[in-house]
């Protein structure tokens, strides 16, 4: 099943693609402000696509339906990974990215970024996608099957930029779960670049005007 998308796409033909991948029972038009908020007019004009992912039964919120990219069990993040959500929304994030390509844009001018869940998915699906993506970015979230990576990880993106951004109170992914994930990625030869700001679960200005100018980088 293809992701339903939210897309901003500028008046004239794009020179990069964002794509944005929203946290457990959120919604991809939670980060139209944040793209409002980046200043990119140095790369040119760039398309944001904000996926939603579906509707599935949630048992750490009593089986309630809300968008979720896979189940979460309990708090331990660790434990009882829903090892099948997560190779599917995988396999929908990877056609995702084969669709932009396939309208016209090379791989190597996509960032994929997400949010929480979404980051989970942005370091799952993109350092296992076959083609080099221009980065990843990875904002309060953590590295899921983070024991298979090194075997699953493709070497088309063994050079992609990584940027990790962490809340220090954040009480939903500790910051440990965050720094685990950058500790992780420089043993397999990653560089992500990381980032910590004193707010919980959330975005702040500070970071996403870090944000913005390692976008810039990677877009140049």
């Amino acid at each position: 099943m293809s992701l339903v998308t939210i897309e901003l796409n500028p008046a004239s033909a794009p020179r990069a693609t964002l794509i944005v991948l929203h946290g457990l029972g959120a919604d991809g038009a939670d980060f139209i402000q944040m793209f409002d908020a980046l200043d990119l007019d140095a790369v040119g004009p760039v398309r944001c696509v904000m996926p939603r992912a579906p509707e599935r039964a949630v048992t750490i919120n009593n089986g309630y339906r809300m968008r979720a990219w896979y189940d979460i069990a309990g708090s331990d993040l660790q434990r009882r990974e829903d090892e099948a959500g997560l190779r599917l929304s995988t396999q929908q994030i990877h056609a995702l990215l084969d669709r932009e390509i396939a309208n016209g844009m090379p791989a190597e001018r996509i960032v994929l970024a997400g949010f929480s869940q979404g980051c989970a998915m942005t370091l799952l699906a993109g350092l296992r996608y076959p083609q080099r993506l221009a980065g990843l970015v990875g904002m309060s979230g953590y590295l899921p099957l983070a024991e298979a990576t090194a075997a699953e990880r493709h070497s088309a993106n063994n050079n992609t930029p990584i940027f990790l951004a962490h809340g220090t109170r954040d009480p939903v992914v500790a910051l440990a779960r965050g720094a685990a994930a950058r500790d992780k990625l420089q043993t397999l030869g990653y560089a992500p670049e990381w980032h910590e700001y004193p707010m919980e679960h959330s975005l702040c200005m500070e970071e996403v005007q870090d944000l913005n100018q390692w976008l810039l980088q990677v877009l140049a």
